[in-house]
């Protein structure tokens, strides 16, 4: 897998968590791109359509600092929206230095 940046590609570690579950029946998958930790999420609505959400976190302890960015399309899959998360992340972090 691989992000594009604005002056060419950044190849994108295997991920992290493969899948972890949070409460609220929530699924991500983390991974790392120059210094900053990605997170595309989905989680399923009460319509049952699915949710996609991002955060993007970089530092450590008090210098952390976390955006999260919530989607208003809904989709018909959980991988259709953590696709479209991660599609998102391609042009927040295009010019970042991996």
């Amino acid at each position: 897998m691989q992000l594009r940046r604005a002056s060419g590609m950044c190849p994108v570690p295997a991920p992290l968590a493969l899948a972890r579950k949070h409460k609220e029946n929530i699924l991500d998958k983390t991974f790392l791109v120059g210094k900053y930790r990605i997170s595309p999420q989905s989680k399923q609505t009460e319509s049952g359509a699915y949710a996609a959400s991002l955060s993007i976190r970089s530092g450590h302890g008090s210098g952390s600092h976390d955006r999260i960015f919530r989607f208003v399309p809904q989709f018909d899959s959980n991988e259709a929206a953590l696709q479209y998360a991660l599609a998102q992340s391609q042009g927040l972090i295009g010019g970042s230095n991996c």
